[in-house]
């Protein structure tokens, strides 16, 4: 985990996916995964795994509602999770790109898009945090991919010992 302390801050502080991923992809080769590995994994990663992002705007569309006085069941809240999961993997990779996907979620349950606002002030902050997740699902993803690879392919030498 320290090794991608790097690509964790940059994330954070850039809120950027794709900004970081030259560092991410270096730190977690530094870390032991295969260069194979990261190159093909953490791009593709960057692009459509965005775990943080899916959490963020599930999370926001429920407290949209509650601040609304509205209480979705639970048919509006799966519809909620399952489109904030497609919402995310459609976002990119840069800074508030899941807000502007929030939209789609609010309106996929019929809450106004307007009521984006209520979250506008602190999604900076957010968008900070949901990039620092979304790095480190990319990073744990191509760990365990790598891990299963060495499994397949005993002579596959590790990072630190590749030419």
């Amino acid at each position: 985990a320290r090794v991608m302390m790097p690509a964790l801050l940059t994330a954070f502080s850039t809120a950027s996916s794709n900004g970081t991923l030259p560092l991410t992809m270096s730190s977690a080769e530094a870390g032991g995964i295969h260069q194979r590995t990261t190159s093909f994994v953490l791009p593709l990663g960057a692009t459509i795994n965005m775990d943080g992002t899916a959490l963020y705007e599930a999370v926001a569309v429920l407290f949209i509602a509650q601040v609304y006085g509205l209480e979705l069941g639970l048919g509006q809240q799966i519809i909620v999770a399952f489109t904030a999961l497609l919402a995310s993997v459609g976002a990119a990779g840069i800074p508030h790109a899941g807000t502007v996907m929030m939209v789609v979620v609010l309106s996929a349950v019929g809450l106004p898009t307007t009521a984006v606002g209520l979250i506008l002030a602190v999604d900076r902050i957010l968008d900070m945090c949901r990039t620092a997740v979304n790095v480190w699902s990319d990073s744990t993803a191509a760990a365990v991919l790598d891990r299963f690879a060495r499994a397949d392919r005993p002579g596959l030498a590790p990072a630190s010992a590749a030419p």
